[in-house]
């Protein structure tokens, strides 16, 4: 159900997704409204459910994650029994920072960080040793990102 926004709400939230350590203050000014005023109108989109929270954006090349790959998981079985069962067992695994149920060809993509090969080898030995019900596993590389948006086009 998409929630209805004018277009301050639509301001905000655009200038909250570039930079959301912005004062209230200076959100205000940006958007035409006082402090007061935007602080109301950011804890309304907050209790609507339009801002889920706020987290800061890390290098993950600076921390020593060097390689991303995308990996595509077929199953034994789609039952919801199998499908709960991996995507409880996926959240346990720290370097799985995305999973996506599709519909084509694979039951799920992950989307994985590691340092180096030797890391990505133990990663994918524990993927396919401690993820319940795998029937394949098919791994792509990341090369370069050429596009990583962190917001919606709002």
């Amino acid at each position: 159900m998409e929630l209805q926004i004018d277009a301050i709400d639509r301001k905000l939230l655009r200038a909250l997704q570039e930079d959301s350590r912005r004062s209230v203050q200076d959100l205000g000014e940006l958007v035409g409204l006082s402090a007061s005023a935007c602080h109301r109108r950011l804890k309304g989109l907050e209790d609507r459910g339009l801002v889920e929270g706020y987290r800061a954006v890390l290098n993950a090349k600076r921390l020593g994650y060097a390689m991303q790959f995308f990996i595509e998981v077929g199953l034994n079985s789609q039952s919801e029994t199998a499908l709960e069962a991996f995507e409880s067992a996926v959240r346990d695994i720290p370097e799985v920072l995305e999973c996506h149920l599709m519909a084509g060809q694979s039951d799920y993509i992950l989307r994985i960080v590691c340092r180096d090969h030797e890391d990505f080898e133990r990663v994918h030995r524990r993927l396919s040793a401690r993820l319940p019900g795998v029937a394949r596993i098919h791994s792509n590389m990341s090369i370069r990102t050429v596009k990583a948006r962190m917001g919606l086009p709002i």
